[in-house]
């Protein structure tokens, strides 16, 4: 069983050998809408009045019973620290109750575990790019749970999924401004209004991320005087093709300097349907394999939590002990997360 509850999310999931056996999801994203973001207090109350209803309709899903859950895992960072202590010991009372173990493990590790639900284990070596509201990643992978995570390159500040959310207020559009943006810049013109690619310079770090001052950039175009012939939509399909271009740009590359020939998006914002379009299309032209899952397991839920503990129990890692704690910020090493 895996518990997410890093954020605004609640998640439960099934998973055994490799294959989703069932879950569920609950939301408060509609209680965070009128703040424009995620507000750690309200979100840990939600978790709360959301995680046992949560476990027994996944429960329901996968057609199992408690008797049959075999070791239990749970996100234990990063994320809300209130958030996260709220499914730590949930986690932790279910395993001290079924008497199985507990796994704690990172909740980015989680993310590329995602993938292996729908296109199998991953390959002996992989690029995998993390775009998520809170982390823009590049990571150097050999094995989920056996090796340690190599960092190629990490986002300097903005990660791309907060630009998101703050360019959307810019352009008063609605709370997620993934989807928002998303769904707005359908009907405009990507190339109206040619934003600098973020750290794409001669003398700029080959891999990194930056995307404050693209926000910054959208925020003067948008309080200047402009065309009247560009929209709100040209402005938000511009400032999306802008984050496409430099994620998949990076990517590829990262592919090209570990001499690796398969790229694995996750995260939140890869449910852009933009970043999809550019990085199937640019992954087929440079012959590189292209893993993208699903949208519904590229937000935060407990199938890709799951997942990743299943992976370890398979792999016969050391369950964690029951001292365990929530860490608000832990880097990616390893996919569990000692105490």
């Amino acid at each position: 069983m895996g518990v997410e509850s890093s954020c605004d999310e609640t998640g439960i999931g099934f998973v055994r050998d490799g294959v989703l056996l069932g879950e569920s999801l609950a939301s408060s994203i509609d209680e965070h809408v009128r703040f424009g973001g995620v507000v750690p207090e309200i979100a840990a109350r939600a978790h709360v009045q959301a995680m046992v209803p949560t476990m027994r309709t996944a429960l329901d899903d996968a057609g199992l019973a408690w008797h049959e859950v075999g070791a239990v895992a749970v996100t234990a960072g990063p994320g809300l620290a209130t958030a996260l202590h709220v499914g730590v010991a949930a986690a932790k009372a279910a395993a001290l109750a079924l008497g199985v173990p507990l796994y704690g493990v990172h909740h980015l590790a989680g993310h590329a575990a995602a993938d292996t639900l729908v296109h199998g284990p991953l390959p002996e070596r992989s690029i995998v790019l993390i775009v998520s509201g809170g982390h823009t990643s590049l990571l150097a992978v050999d094995d989920l749970v056996r090796t340690p995570i190599r960092h190629l390159s990490d986002t300097l500040d903005d990660a791309a999924g907060e630009a998101f959310d703050k360019v959307a207020r810019l352009l008063g559009l609605p709370y997620p401004g993934g989807p928002s943006i998303d769904r707005c810049a359908r009907e405009g013109d990507p190339t109206a209004i040619r934003f600098t690619r973020p750290l794409m310079g001669q003398r700029d770090p080959a891999l990194g991320f930056s995307f404050s001052g693209l926000k910054s950039a959208v925020a003067r175009y948008v309080a200047a005087p402009r065309d009247p012939g560009v929209s709100v939509a040209d402005i938000a399909a511009s400032f999306q093709e802008c984050v496409a271009d430099t994620v998949v740009t990076k990517a590829l590359r990262a592919c090209r300097a570990e001499g690796v020939d398969t790229l694995v998006i996750v995260g939140g914002v890869a449910a852009n349907s933009r970043i999809r379009a550019m990085a199937e299309e640019r992954c087929s032209a440079a012959g590189v394999e292209l893993r993208i899952p699903p949208m519904r397991l590229c937000t935060d839920n407990g199938a890709m939590i799951a997942a990743i503990g299943d992976l370890l129990v398979r792999e016969g890692a050391r369950p964690s002990s029951s001292s365990i704690g929530a860490r608000s910020s832990v880097p990616l090493e390893l996919a569990r997360i000692g105490e």
